[in-house]
């Protein structure tokens, strides 16, 4: 779901790590270099600025197959990248990586994608290098990544503003998870989510790219619209591992 992988070398001898930066010290403007192979032209270096920060994107999977999307929010950057950047590190001024180049938006659909055939046209997205690392640890360290849940399902099929938590219809088990943090902070069935600590969220994917930006047990502050009133709660994440 973050679209990252560890990987282990061995026979190999020399190696140079490159350093990790702080991607929440990125600022818009500020000056990247991306390294990558795009369309296999091996050790391809281009420049460019951080368009926007905390920018909720999804990315790959299959039609009506939601495991394989990943959710992102990334850092945008106008250096051109062009599928083959994927997995290449995105650096900043003073060779620190502040990211992994991970999707393109192709001019050809308006989708995100990570191995689309279109060339740049100068919307690039980085998976923020301070949430690579936090789920390379995990799987270095236990073998598998967690991500953040808040309990519900949601109705992606919603179009208007805000991400809606589905309705009980009779056919389905509740949408609120009996006893997960959704239902402990007292979201209910057809409840709009609208804002997470006072930023605007305008559909589904949105929330559950700012929710994957968190760890478990972080405290969120929910907007919530019922009835045509709005009330502000406060959520617990749980984790995908079951918490």
């Amino acid at each position: 779901g973050y679209d990252l992988a560890v990987v282990r070398v061995s026979g190999v001898k020399g190696l140079k790590p490159l350093a990790l930066g702080n991607s929440d010290n990125v600022r818009v403007g500020d000056p990247v270099v991306a390294i990558g192979a795009p369309f296999d032209l091996e050790g391809t270096v281009t420049s460019g600025i951080i368009s926007a920060r905390e920018r909720p994107i999804t990315a790959g999977g299959r039609s009506g197959d939601g495991s394989d999307v990943s959710y992102v929010d990334a850092l945008q950057t106008d250096a051109p990248i062009n599928p083959g950047n994927s997995g290449g590190p995105l650096l900043d001024t003073q060779g620190r990586v502040i990211g992994i180049n991970s999707a393109i938006r192709s001019a050809e659909d308006g989708t995100d994608s990570g191995t689309s055939g279109a060339g740049s046209i100068g919307l690039g997205f980085a998976i923020p290098i301070n949430q690579g690392r936090r789920v390379a640890e995990e799987l270095i360290n236990t073998g598998k990544a967690t991500h953040p849940v808040i309990g519900v399902t949601l109705d992606l099929d919603y179009a208007g503003d805000g991400a809606r938590v589905g309705t009980q219809d009779g056919t389905a088990g509740s949408p609120v998870t009996a006893g997960g943090p959704a239902d402990r902070a007292g979201i209910r069935a057809g409840d709009v989510i609208t804002q997470v600590d006072g930023r605007p969220v305008h559909s589904g994917e949105e929330l559950i790219v700012r929710t994957r930006a968190h760890r478990p047990g972080d405290r969120l502050s929910l907007t919530v619209e019922r009835g045509g009133r709005a009330r502000t709660l406060t959520l617990v994440l749980g984790s995908s591992g079951g918490d």
